[in-house]
């Protein structure tokens, strides 16, 4: 997921790395002096590795290894989204939420209240930042895990392509105001991000 994936694949620390910056670029420099949750971290949590904030928190269905999170300074909560989509956190405790290379994994179904749960979360003037697969770029990626450039492993859990509008929908069923979401395409069109501000 948002960390470094399961499985091999040549290309996985470059998309990892590029995640990382996408992300870091679309978070205002004021929401750092806080807390972020990283919902997906992986098995290793290179975007909390690789951000400045004040207090840093990780959500992945895989427990972060203890030492991992000891020397990263990042509180760890092991929770299967699928399973049941609540945040173990009080209302506005977060400055920002991540979810870079999750939300194609999770059941769209549970995309709505996955959304109310980050919006609850989430301080006023807070910020979630998600990065995921353009929906085109799906046969690509495939492709490109046979070869052995992505992991097959996550690609072969892909449950769902969005798309801006999509992605759009599902923030506003979750209170946030469309003048207050931004999208946008990076890595050769082939990711979409979206952000969105309580």
């Amino acid at each position: 997921m948002a960390g470094m994936t399961r499985g091999k694949g040549l290309l996985e620390p470059m998309l990892a790395d590029l995640r990382a910056q996408r992300a870091n670029k679309l978070i205002p420099t004021n929401l750092r002096n806080g807390r972020i949750l990283d919902i997906g971290c992986g098995s290793f949590p290179y975007f909390l590795a690789h951000t400045a904030f004040a207090e840093k928190f990780a959500i992945d269905q895989i427990p972060l290894p203890e030492q991992t999170a000891s020397e990263l300074k990042i509180e760890s909560f092991t929770l299967d989204l699928e399973i049941e989509p609540r945040l173990p956190f009080e209302n506005d405790y977060f400055e920002s939420v991540t979810l870079l290379a999750v939300v194609e994994h999770l059941d769209p179904t549970l995309m709505a209240k996955l959304f109310k749960e980050i919006y609850r979360v989430l301080k006023p003037e807070g910020m979630v930042i998600l990065t995921t697969p353009a929906a085109w770029s799906d046969g690509l990626l495939k492709f490109m895990a046979q070869v052995g450039l992505v992991s097959a492993e996550e690609i072969h859990e892909h449950a769902y392509a969005y798309t801006l509008p999509l992605l759009g929908w599902y923030f506003g069923q979750a209170g946030f105001e469309m003048t207050k979401t931004k999208f946008g395409y990076f890595e050769f069109m082939l990711n979409m991000w979206a952000t969105a501000k309580k």
